[in-house]
């Protein structure tokens, strides 16, 4: 039977539109549970950014081929999140949570047979069950981190819940760069050939595996405890619902034009995240090595992780449609300083775009729910999917990048940032006209 958490005060999750109330004397303790999802789906996810430059190192790959690295784990966005939504209707948040950990541990344990089989593509399919796991343990954090507590603060358990995953965005980078990159050897595989190459590639890939079963363990241990503490969330029976009847609110031009956003935003930052390590080890910007400039990539994280805070402080007084076109605009100038600067200027104004992705999501996601009422629960469903953007716009970046080079690249999230600050003076025009 399909199950729903029970709170103190009746609430509707924004992903399966069921009511549910928790007792005030077990939430405290639970919502620690669900920080350390936010933490660890945050982490996992930024760690990409680590991988990226290994394997296109280790397989001599172009831009376009190792940004399949992000296609393979955000198309798990696109293919897992209505299931999910199901798997929480049938099982419950918290042993939902429990399938999501342990799918994130079988995923990062998928890494010992695809180093052994020295081939790109088994990495890709062992990051498409680790991103599976991670979307399934944020269909039942998001909504479950709502409903622990009074109606009146959800906003701020939101905020710091946010500030745990933007925390493991910014140390996931800093220790895996120590641990991946690290190891980065100067030998060039594209020379090797045969038995030769096969050996260097599973020598060079150890470092990867020894990571990924690090955080397997972690996972585990993870699950375990949440496992544990099943029982204290009592959960009530939830009505079945058409999860894809829920499309049917892209007819909304409001709506519509915020997930497209959400898909644009996602795109953009990944892509910025992704080829970082790349770009800020060009002789012409900052040089250095590739684990320098791996650390350097907790910078970008973190600046989205202090934004918050400005942001949730400038929210209170100034309008979300002209916050976001602000940093829309901010984001658009600071990547074109860096496309069109050399050295220091180059690399530090890439990084500082960090800073203004820090509200955009959840600016963007209230904005396009404003008008829904009810409908609010179908239409978080619908913004989870449209993170697969994180899969499309980076692939489209480093095709563009193999076609001209990563300056010119850039061009792809200035697109992206530039419908963004549209839809942010769309939306301030509506609220004048409003008010």
């Amino acid at each position: 039977m399909a199950m729903a958490p029970i709170c103190g005060e009746a609430e509707t999750s924004p992903f399966n539109g069921v009511t549910a109330v928790v007792p005030p004397v077990n939430a405290g303790s639970l919502q620690y549970h669900v920080f350390g999802l936010f933490f660890i789906f945050g982490g996992i996810t930024s760690l990409n950014d680590v991988l990226i430059p290994k394997l296109k190192h280790l397989y001599s790959l172009n831009y376009f081929q190792a940004m399949l690295i992000q296609f393979a784990f955000f198309a798990a966005y696109a293919i897992i999140s209505m299931p999910g939504a199901a798997l929480v209707k049938k099982l419950g948040y918290m042993r939902t949570a429990v399938v999501g950990l342990l799918t994130m541990a079988a995923g990062c344990l998928l890494f010992i047979p695809a180093a052994s089989s020295s081939l790109y593509v088994a990495f890709l399919g062992a990051l498409f069950v680790l991103a599976s796991g991670v979307v399934i343990v944020q269909v039942v954090a998001n909504p479950l981190i709502s409903m622990l507590g009074p109606k009146r603060t959800t906003s701020s358990r939101l905020t710091f819940a946010q500030a745990f995953n933007s925390l493991g965005t910014t140390v996931f980078p800093l220790v895996g760069a120590s641990l991946i990159l690290g190891s980065l050897a100067k030998v060039d595989p594209a020379t090797l050939a045969g038995a030769a190459r096969d050996a260097f590639l599973h020598a060079e890939s150890q470092a990867i595996v020894r990571t990924y079963l690090a955080l397997a363990g972690v996972l585990g241990l993870l699950a375990l405890f949440v496992f544990l503490g099943r029982n204290r969330l009592v959960e009530q029976p939830a009505p079945t619902t058409n999860l894809m009847a829920s499309f049917d609110l892209l007819r909304q031009t409001r709506f519509a034009f915020g997930a497209l956003c959400i898909f644009l935003y996602v795109g953009a930052e990944v892509s910025i995240g992704s080829v970082l390590i790349n770009y800020l080890i060009q002789p012409n910007t900052l040089g250095g090595t590739a684990i320098q400039a791996g650390r350097l990539v907790a910078f970008y994280w973190g600046g989205a992780m202090v934004g918050r805070f400005i942001g949730s402080a400038l929210l209170r007084t100034v309008k979300p449609g002209l916050v976001l076109l602000g940093v829309a605009a901010g984001a658009i100038l600071l990547v074109a300083i860096s496309a069109l600067t050399l050295g220091l200027p180059s690399g530090y104004a890439l990084l500082a775009v960090g800073l203004m992705n820090s509200i955009m999501f959840p600016t963007i996601f209230s904005l396009a729910s404003e008008e829904l009422g009810p409908r609010a629960a179908d239409g978080s469903g619908i913004i989870c999917v449209a993170i697969v953007g994180g899969a499309i716009v980076p692939a489209i970046t480093g095709l563009a990048a193999d076609l001209s080079s990563l300056r010119s690249a850039m061009i792809v999230p200035v697109l992206c940032y530039a419908v963004i600050a549209a839809f942010g003076l769309w939306c301030a025009k509506r609220s004048r006209l409003a008010g």
